[in-house]
Parts: structure tokens; sequence; C-alpha cells
């Protein structure tokens, strides 16, 4: 420990013999440093918060989503730094200065884009930043641009999201007119081709659609014809049954009749044979049938008990004749179905390209019927949230925090820098006397010149300092006290002109 004390004590004393190296090369790199510092022009930061959000009402309604709201706001952030508006800021602020032919705007433009910074705080919240440092500018011209090229990246996002996009939202209705005028020239084609087509060979068919499916409507049809034909026909024959069993008269006590009922009887069976209409029909079966029984109860019907018309004879007479009406109506739409069928079915024969060409138009039809519909909702979507942009606040930008106005640099620290230059001046000047005293073969103590010749070393004689060179030695110092004391001050004015500086831009 002591030797390295010693050895401490030795570099010192080495240090101080050559002192005056040390203050010259001490003065040399401060005033360097000095100098470089005070080339760096200094930065002023301007800030600004925005709030920008989607209106929240109404775009879940008209199909907009939470995912395209985010994308809008995304698209606001990397939009807002782009090379087009990074132009406009430039020519509308006082960086244009140093704009002089396209290769200074594109170094200008990426210059600019370091400076500018865009974070989220929040969802929907945004803080811009922008630093000026133009070395043709002063300070106070420096904090007014930082301050302006935040204002100018605002007003190019009011003016963008507003005009911008009402341009091309016209832009989108128009071209989306333009194909739908075209779609709609294309289906009238169709239309006409698949009415004359229709008019050729389906309107023998019932129904609407393809061959196919017209085919199997008739199909389809022609069975519940024969399921309602059987029915029909059934209830025609139950109530056919029930009108033979039931009398056309039934008698009444106290009351005579001759034989009227009879002949009456026999008339209704000689209008029923002038009708055409046969022995198996019923109604002749129950006439006959009636006669024969009132002969039988009371012989030719000249004396004996009355009688009167059956209500529920004609009420079941006039059930059957409804039933009989349906069986005959449903007959004839069998044979017309079965009818067309065949038709059809020669046609088919006569002209087998017909299926064919006519699920081509189909399907032609479909497609354009398809796009045309699409386009129609795009479009209708389209101007809906033109609307909705136009007349309600979809998009809601407000400036929290205006621009602020720099004071104060934020770049470099210059005291600090000042400060250090002196601290690093300081250091290369005792590093430049402790080399040179490295490189002399002097040594300072006996032990040293011991050590390296190898010999003994038998005395020291110390140095005599008279009262002449103890003055002039007590002079030097005086001026070597001057001399940092003067580093040291020049330091001082340089770190007051710094703060004068500031508080001539504040």
């Amino acid at each position: 420990m002591g030797g390295l004390i010693n050895e401490l004590l030795i570099a010192a004393h080495g240090v101080w013999r050559r002192r005056w190296l040390a203050l010259a090369i001490a003065w040399g790199v401060a005033l360097l440093g000095w100098l470089v510092v005070a080339l760096i022009p200094n930065s002023y930061e301007s800030r600004a918060r925005v709030f920008v959000q989607m209106q929240t009402l109404l775009p879940g309604k008209i199909g907009i989503t939470t995912g395209e709201q985010q994308r809008t706001i995304d698209q606001v952030r990397q939009t807002l730094t782009s090379g087009v508006n990074l132009q406009k800021v430039i020519r509308g602020t006082d960086l244009s200065q140093e704009v002089h032919s396209d290769a200074d705007l594109a170094a200008a433009v990426e210059k600019l884009s370091r400076a500018i910074t865009i974070k989220a705080q929040q969802d929907n919240l945004f803080e811009i930043t922008a630093r000026a440092s133009a070395g043709g500018l002063s300070d106070a011209q420096n904090a007014k641009l930082a301050r302006a090229i935040v204002q100018k990246l605002i007003d190019i996002f009011v003016e963008e999201n507003l005009a911008g996009d009402r341009d091309e939202t016209e832009q989108t209705i128009r071209f989306l007119d333009g194909e739908l005028a075209r779609r709609q020239a294309g289906l009238d084609a169709a239309d006409r081709k698949r009415a004359e087509f229709e008019s050729k060979f389906m309107g023998m068919l019932p129904g609407s659609g393809s061959l196919q499916q017209r085919l199997e409507q008739a199909r389809t049809e022609m069975s519940s014809v024969d399921m309602q034909l059987i029915a029909a026909q059934s209830a025609a024959s139950a109530m056919s049954g029930q009108l033979g069993s039931t009398p056309a008269t039934i008698p009444v006590p106290g009351a005579t009749t001759g034989g009227g009922r009879v002949a009456a009887l026999q008339g209704q069976l000689a209008d029923a044979t002038a009708k055409g209409w046969t022995d198996a029909h019923p109604d002749v079966i129950a006439i006959k049938g009636q006669i024969a029984r009132l002969r039988a109860a009371g012989g030719d019907g000249a004396s004996g008990a009355g009688s009167m018309a059956n209500p529920m004879y004609a009420s079941v007479r006039a059930m059957l004749a409804e039933k009989q009406g349906t069986v005959a109506a449903l007959q004839a739409r069998k044979a017309q179905l079965a009818g067309d069928m065949a038709a059809f079915a020669a046609k088919q024969v006569e002209e087998p390209e017909m299926a064919a060409q006519q699920a081509q138009l189909n399907r032609d039809y479909e497609v354009l019927k398809a796009q045309y519909d699409k386009l129609l909702q795009d479009r209708e979507d389209v101007r809906l949230r033109s609307e909705v942009a136009s007349k309600t606040d979809a998009v809601q930008f407000r400036v929290i925090d205006p621009p602020s106005s720099p004071r104060l640099p934020v770049a470099p620290p210059r005291p600090l820098l000042l400060f250090g230059v002196l601290i690093v001046a300081l250091g290369a000047g005792v590093a430049g006397a402790f080399a040179l005293g490295q490189l002399k073969t002097t040594y300072t103590t006996p032990e040293k010149l011991a050590q390296a010749s190898g010999l003994p070393v038998l005395g020291a004689i110390g140095e005599v300092v008279t009262p002449g060179r103890a003055a002039a030695a007590r002079q030097r110092l005086v001026w070597f006290a001057g001399g940092s004391g003067a580093l040291a001050a020049c330091c001082a004015l340089l770190l007051v002109v710094e703060f004068v500086r500031r508080g001539l831009v504040a």
C-alpha cells in the first residue's frame, strides 16, 4: 500500500513539474471542445395531444365493425407522417428556406420523419411531438418552427379526413353507378332472352323456373290432383250410397194423399230419362226405390197416410252434386296436366338442346343478378356511410392540448457539455504531462535511479532554493493559478451566456 502511495506521489510530482504543459493542453482541448459544442444547434420540441374516435352510435348499424374503426385510427397514425404530408409540412413552414432542389426536398423529408413522433397514450388519445433544429435559423425561430410543424400536421389531418373522404366517396359512387348501369344493360338483355325462350318452349308448363323445376312442379301437382281425385270419388260414392238409403218423402199422419205422390215421382223419373240418365244413375235408382215403397205401402197410393218431401234427401242430393262437380274438375285438371307434359316431352324429343340452352340462360342471368345486387348494396352502404360522415360526427377529432411553444431547448444539454469539456480538458492536460514524464529518462528519487541502473546510490543532493529563485517560483505559481482560474472563469462565462440565450428565447 505504501509503494502505491509513493508511486502516486511520484506521478503527481512529475505532472506538477510539467504543469505549464498540462495547462496549455487543457486550454487547447477546452477551446476546441467549446467550439464544437457551440456549433451544435439547439433543438426545440413542441407537443400536442389530440383525441381521435370513430362515431359509436351508427357505425354498427351500417356495417362498420370495430375492426374497421381500429384500422381507420391506425391509418390516421400512418398517413399523418407519410411522405406527401411531410412535403406539405415543409412547404408550409420555414423549412422551405433550406429546400432548393428535389434532392434537398428528399433530404428534408427524411430528416423531418425522424423529428416527428406520434405515440398512442390510450386507445384514441395520441401525442404528436416535433423537433426543430435548423442550422440556418435562430433559437427563437427554431422554437416557432417546432410549434408550426405540429400545427401543420393537425391541419393536414383535418383537411385530409374531411375533404379527402368526401372526394373519395364521390369517386366511389360514380364508379359504382357506372358499373350498375353496365350490369343493368346485361340484365335487360338476359331478361329478353329468357322471355323469348319461355314464350317459345315453356308456356305449356305451369309454374316458374327452369325446365327441370317446372317438370318437377307439374309432376308434384299431378300427384296432388290424383290424391284429391281419389278422395273426391270416395266422397261422391259415399254420398250416392247415403242418397239411395234416404227416402225422398216422409209420411205425415192424418193426411191423405192419392196417387199424386207416385205420379210426381214418375214425372221425376221421366225427367231423368229425358236428361239421359241411365238406370244405373243414383237418382234414378232412388226414385224407383221410392215408387216401389209407396206402392208396397199403400197400393196405388189412393188412400192412407199422407207424405211430404224429405229435407234430408234434398241436402244429401246437393252435397252429392257438389262432390260430383269436384270430381269432374279434378279429372279435367289431370287431363290438362297430362296433355301439357306429353306436349313438352314431344318438344324435348324434337329439340334436345332446349334444356342446355335454358340452363345457360339461367346461369348467365343469375351471375349478372348476383353482381348487380352486390354492387347495389355496396353503393347504398357507401352512400349511407357518406351521410353518416357528413351529417354526424363520424370521426371525432379534438385537440386536447394545443401545440406547445417551447422555451427551453431539449437538446443538446449544453451546460452539461460545457462543464464536461472542462473536465475532459483538465484530464487531457494531466495525461499529457504524465505521458511526457514517462518518456523522459529522469529519475525523481534515488530508489528509482538504483532500480534502473542496478548500482548502489551513495547519496542525493537536494535543490538549493535561493530567495530570488523562491520569489520567481511564487510569481510563476501566481501566473499558473491565474491561467487555471481563467480556464474555469471562461467555462463559467460560457454557462452564463447559454442561460442568457435561453432567457431571450423564453
